[in-house]
């Protein structure tokens, strides 16, 4: 995958082969401002927004939406960091610095869910990066994403470590009266000093869980994503009950915890990164992931069965899924009738 595959409208074979940043379709800027410092923009304005899940993937759903490409929020083990090679940018700082904004997403979704070929399937957004990362702040990508399913009744998940989703609080309660929408916050720790050095870009554990503590109250069930879970450094008992403690305190509706994995791109920055943080952890991690980007069965199963014991006793249940929704067609008008003596109703969501 290259620029021009990403944008509107290619120049032709003679771009294809024009150095990176020399398209004329890519914008790029940076911006004096100290929360944007170091960071350079790329923007473009994208063929397509809705992106089918490859057969092979392990996620649970089949077509998602990403507006940005690599993310301020620096995680050293998230896995979407191999993406930036496609475009041949660096995975390493690169992917923390060089971010791909496609600036028409809003209007192009709202083309494609009106598109007759639409079924109006599940979109997962925040999968690959954090759709609200730093950036989000100044382009404001997603209000008109949220408008676009709200109007369309197409129901929706998001997945985030950032607390600018509050921002669109009101959004998503108009989005939630009319489609299923589904909120998840990730919280793997609560360990502040491995946030600091692991997370650097993002906001606190515990300010996400404001997040979780804040939608739930305004009546949209969160979830948390527990990951990632770090070996070695975050999965001891009392650190997994701690986390798991504050996920109850703030009124999440579930957890899910999910090992660390190290697909290539991840794994060397990762590995990079133990090295100069926990050199005397280097051959436990190279042992443990000797057999590919996933940990071990026996240890992943660990870990569930903790989190979920620990997730019983902290009376945090299941979530159901809820229905989705349909904007239904203006009924016609009906003839008059004479009053009648009303009769009990079963009241529906529908």
């Amino acid at each position: 995958m290259r620029w021009d595959n990403l944008t509107a409208d290619p120049a032709g074979d003679r771009a294809r082969d024009a150095a990176l940043f020399g398209a004329d379709a890519v914008t790029t800027r940076t911006f004096d401002s100290p929360e944007f410092r170091g960071i350079t923009f790329h923007e473009i304005r994208a063929r397509s927004i809705v992106n089918r899940v490859p057969g092979a993937s392990r996620m649970p759903f089949e077509w998602t939406v990403n507006p940005y490409r690599g993310c301020t929020h620096a995680c050293v083990y998230c896995f979407a960091r191999k993406t930036h090679s496609y475009l041949d940018l660096d995975t390493g700082l690169g992917f923390d610095s060089q971010i791909v904004v496609k600036v028409n997403a809003p209007e192009l979704l709202r083309r494609q869910l009106g598109s007759r070929r639409w079924q109006g399937e599940h979109i997962a957004m925040g999968t690959n990066v954090d759709c609200y990362q730093r950036a989000e702040g100044r382009y404001r990508l997603m209000p008109g994403i949220i408008a676009a399913l709200r109007d369309h009744a197409n129901p929706f998940s998001i997945l985030t470590k950032g607390t600018l989703i509050l921002r669109d609080l009101d959004l998503l309660k108009q989005a939630s009266e009319v489609t299923d929408v589904g909120i998840s916050v990730s919280v793997g720790f609560t360990d502040s000093q491995l946030w600091r050095t692991v997370e650097p870009g993002t906001p606190a554990p515990e300010r996400r869980l404001d997040v979780v503590r804040t939608l739930t109250d305004h009546g949209i069930g969160c979830g948390v994503l527990m990951a990632p879970v770090i070996p070695f450094l975050g999965d001891s008992p009392a650190q997994l009950r701690a986390t798991v403690r504050a996920i109850a305190a703030s009124g999440a509706t579930s957890v899910t915890p999910l090992v660390l994995h190290l697909r290539p791109g991840a794994r060397e920055w990762f590995m990079a990164w133990l090295e100069h943080y926990h050199p005397y952890l280097v051959r436990r991690y190279e042992r443990l992931y000797a057999e590919g980007a996933y940990a071990p069965k026996w240890y992943q199963r660990r870990i569930t069965r903790q989190v979920h014991e620990l997730a019983q006793e902290y009376g945090i249940g299941p979530t159901r899924a809820g229905i989705p929704r349909r904007i239904a067609a203006p009924a016609e008008p009906a003839e008059p009738m004479a009053p009648a003596t009303p009769e009990p109703t079963q009241l529906t969501l529908l």
